[in-house]
């Protein structure tokens, strides 16, 4: 079964433990919340990520903006939700709702490979483990 942590979740509400980047060998990512010298331009870049009231507030998500939700995280929440099924947006309000905790609880549940226990890749819907196409729990 998955174990995510909450450095896994970056501001804007992803779970970096479910991203193609993330689970590869090959120039892993170590997820947005990891500082790394190697790290892609737009990464150590990102507007969200970089947001004054992120860097200021206490829980370190983008929920605690007057803003909620922005331009840009609608518009990402929208590309994620079309071509992933899997809403930042949601994510960011089920954590001020229910903790960060349950949260993690949840995305265990929700990307463990049903064949290996594995976890599923958000952008490939197959495990990182076995390779198998696998669906996922929509909660």
């Amino acid at each position: 079964m998955p174990n995510f942590d909450k450095i896994l979740i970056a501001p804007c509400g992803m779970n970096c433990g479910i991203c193609y980047a993330y689970l590869r060998t090959k120039n892993k990512c170590y997820g947005c919340n990891i500082e790394n010298p190697s790290k892609p331009k737009y990464c150590k870049e990102c507007i969200m990520k970089n947001c004054d009231v992120i860097q200021s507030n206490e829980s370190g998500f983008c929920f605690e903006c007057d803003a909620f939700p922005c331009k840009r995280l609608k518009q990402l929440d929208k590309r994620y939700r079309t071509k992933y099924n899997m809403s930042m947006t949601q994510n960011l309000l089920f954590i001020q709702e229910q903790g960060i905790e349950a949260f993690l609880s949840s995305e265990n549940r929700r990307w463990e490979c049903k064949s290996c226990g594995g976890t599923i890749n958000v952008h490939h819907k197959i495990c990182s483990k076995c390779g198998k196409e696998s669906g996922i729990q929509n909660s």
